[in-house]
């Protein structure tokens, strides 16, 4: 299977093929609201409006899965982020990332990268950077801040 064989749903449950993103830079991110890392969402909007016009896409990916830290449905995670970061890249629907119910996307970043520890996803803000033609260049621990990979995506567009 291709990154581009997957199909996730929009936040409001509507199917979208990841084929909708074929030749563009993605940042795949697991995220929360209610984490301590959940300010990484200004570093997120920061590097999604330096490099959207250039073929650079982050897919948001809210996850409950760690510490409870995504309470409420898609539309009150998006306002949230919204509202408090002014964030503007897509958001998809709430998924598991880690587990039998794991996502088919996220069971597939995991097999293509995996971390120093295993496979599985140790918590949330885990970044896959994908290149154009589908490929998992990286993953980067929750503790990685935005700007950091900076170099990596400029390299990659």
């Amino acid at each position: 299977m291709r990154l581009y064989d997957f199909e996730v749903k929009d936040r409001n449950g509507n199917p979208v093929s990841m084929k909708e993103y074929e030749g563009k830079v993605l940042l795949i991110v697991n995220t929360a609201t209610g984490c301590g890392l959940t300010p990484q969402y200004e570093g997120l909007e920061a590097l999604y409006q330096n490099y959207k016009d250039q073929g650079f896409e982050i897919l948001d990916f809210p996850c409950n899965q760690f510490g409870n830290q995504a309470p409420g449905n898609n539309e009150e995670i998006h306002s949230f982020c919204q509202l408090t970061y002014h964030t503007s890249f897509p958001r998809f629907s709430k998924i598991n990332v880690n587990g039998d119910d794991a996502d088919p996307l996220y069971q597939f970043l995991k097999k293509q990268k995996g971390s120093i520890l295993g496979s599985g996803i140790k918590w949330n803000f885990t970044k896959f950077l994908i290149d154009r033609q589908g490929n998992v260049i990286g993953r980067f621990e929750p503790t990685t801040e935005p700007k950091k990979i900076e170099v990596k995506i400029k390299g990659l567009l």
